[in-house]
């Protein structure tokens, strides 16, 4: 992904770990990532950068994640945004209120950044970034790769 194709990347969630590592694999794929840790933020950012995807975790202190994507289908400037929510294993969200609300996919935590970027790379019909021959003989590994949410 070259710079001026660069699409950027909203990602909520509370829990400050969770931020780093999922924007750290989002930027290394070439996404450009801007972070909220709380719904209300969310809103706020999404509204006035109008990101490509928005990534939210579901419990969060000021808005739910479910709050956010219902305020965000409201509005006319973000109601077309993607989003991929993060929940507790075992959360379940009815497919009707999915799609009310554009939650395109739900990943349960714990999850691996892995999981997390070939999601958003099928959503925004973005193909895994791939390094030059030469470049990728001298990339350093990506430190996201042996980490899960769970190991946090």
């Amino acid at each position: 992904m070259s710079v001026g194709e660069s699409k950027m990347i909203l990602v909520a969630d509370d829990e400050a770990h969770i931020l780093h590592i999922v924007s750290l694999k989002l930027r290394n794929a070439g996404y450009e990532v801007i972070t909220a840790m709380d719904g209300r933020e969310a809103f706020e950012l999404a509204s006035s950068q109008v990101p490509d995807l928005v990534i939210t975790d579901y419990q969060m202190p000021e808005m739910t994640g479910l709050e956010l994507c219902q305020e965000l289908a409201a509005n006319r400037t973000t109601k077309h945004i993607p989003i991929v929510m993060l929940t507790a294993k075992g959360f379940m969200l009815e497919d009707e209120e999915a799609s009310l609300h554009n939650v395109r996919a739900l990943l349960s935590k714990p999850f691996s950044p892995r999981e997390v970027l070939e999601k958003i790379n099928e959503l925004l019909g973005s193909p895994a970034p791939a390094a030059a021959p030469a470049e990728a003989a001298e990339a350093e590994p990506d430190p996201t790769e042996s980490q899960t949410t769970e190991a946090l």
